[in-house]
């Protein structure tokens, strides 16, 4: 079973918290391995704190480690940085389900990684046994 989520951001380079709504998707007494993927190739999924001081420190790391321009793709759409970025950090999370829960530590929660909003984005969520 897969279910889609859908996600509006609404800067170029952000984070969304959708800890919850990847919850949610994840049918009652489910044991097993939730993937979360995200499908487009610029955002990117993670599992990290949602603490704003965090959020805006991964915003900042990624922007400081690709530069917005220079690329030989910007040619085409001018998001060359958006790609890379995504690219470091990956589509998708796996977390493990026990009884419907996902099981994520204390602090451990799933953002969504925008690279080149604001956009509508979709993210795929899956359980398996």
């Amino acid at each position: 079973m897969t279910e889609r989520l859908s996600v509006d951001t609404g800067e170029r380079l952000t984070t969304v918290d959708v800890t919850d709504r990847v919850a949610a998707a994840v049918p009652d007494g489910a044991n097993g391995v939730c993937t979360a993927f995200v499908r487009h190739t610029t955002a990117a999924l993670v599992v990290q704190e949602n603490e704003s001081g965090l959020r805006g420190d991964i915003e900042g790391f990624l922007a400081d480690l690709v530069p917005d321009e220079g690329h030989a793709h910007d040619r085409i759409d001018d998001n060359a940085d958006s790609h890379l970025r995504a690219t470091v950090l990956g589509p998708d999370v796996s977390v493990p389900v026990t009884d419907g829960d996902l099981e994520l530590g204390t602090w451990q929660s799933i953002l969504l990684v925008e690279c080149d909003g604001p956009r509508s984005r979709e993210v795929a969520v899956a359980v398996t046994d």
